[in-house]
């Protein structure tokens, strides 16, 4: 069995180095031989309408980009390919999370999506900012759609801040959410593995509302209550993700709040804090999912 781990052509950080290589290691541990490529141009639409490719000696592909042409192209290879494309861009775009949580009964900040700008040099109304403020209150939390390691969330505490980074940030698809007071600087991070609950370590910080390691926040290893391991299997299934890191909120009563959805998610830290191999984990669930094919 051959396998390929897709990797993006320039993001370069030791998380992302850790997962590659723990990954094709605990691949190589099972039998498989495995290559890591960076996403480059190894496939591409035909003159007939054709792919052309020289990825099709690969029994499947760890696809560890967010990069959704390329992951269709592979996919309609034929090649299994983990997470599926439709899934990474479902979670890489944090508005289109919530609506396809849509209907599945878990607990969610309230929610808005801002309107598209595509015209240089408009600005916000103060109307348009009042009813924002209507339908969160005040302190939110302003996010850019397309973000991660919590560097595009921020907590807006006055009116002004908000025009602010609606103005700053004209282009940019952008959400704006309800606060979580009694989640403020911490969450359980979930890794789920095959649908199916794997590790979880609680996040958080003493000196900011988000508990990002990225940002100098902490973590400890949890056993997580019963519900949380709920929530994050059935979102999970919803959005069909053979891998997926979950960032889970307190709710008032203490009840979980899916907070975002990560189909690639770095488990350097889940490894070390709550003493796992996740990588082992995913090794195994693929080749046994490869082999059901």
């Amino acid at each position: 069995m051959k396998g390929l781990i897709i990797r993006n052509a320039y993001y370069d950080a030791e998380q992302l180095n850790y997962q590659i290589s723990s990954i094709a290691r605990e691949l190589k541990n099972l039998g498989v031989e495995v290559d890591v490529m960076k996403n480059g141009y190894d496939v591409y639409v035909g003159e007939n309408s054709e792919l052309v490719s020289k990825l099709k000696q690969y029994d499947f592909c760890v696809y560890l980009d967010k990069d959704k042409y390329l992951g269709l192209m592979i996919e309609k290879l034929g090649i299994p390919i983990f997470n599926s494309p439709s899934s990474i861009e479902i979670c890489d775009d944090k508005m289109l999370t919530y609506l396809a949580l849509l209907g599945s009964n878990v607990k969610v900040p309230k929610t808005i999506s801002a309107p598209l700008c595509f015209t240089k040099g408009a600005t916000v109304s103060a109307d348009s900012v009042d009813e924002i403020i209507d339908a969160l209150s005040l302190p939110l939390i302003a996010k850019k759609s397309f973000s991660s390691l919590g560097k595009g969330v921020f907590l807006i505490n006055t009116k002004q801040e908000l025009i602010d980074f609606i103005n700053q940030n004209p282009f940019e698809p952008k959400i704006y959410q309800q606060f979580i007071l009694s989640s403020y600087g911490r969450d359980v991070r979930i890794i789920c593995i095959g649908k199916k609950f794997y590790s979880a370590m609680e996040r958080y910080s003493e000196t900011d509302f988000r508990s990002n390691s990225a940002l100098g926040g902490n973590a400890r290893k949890i056993i997580p209550p019963k519900q949380f391991i709920e929530v994050a299997e059935k979102v999970a299934n919803v959005l069909n993700l053979d891998y997926m890191g979950i960032d889970l909120l307190y709710g008032d009563g203490g009840e979980p709040v899916v907070c975002e959805v990560n189909s690639n998610a770095f488990f350097s830290a889940m490894d070390k804090v709550a003493e796992v191999n996740v990588a082992k984990e995913y090794a195994k669930y693929i080749i046994k999912a490869v082999n059901k094919q």
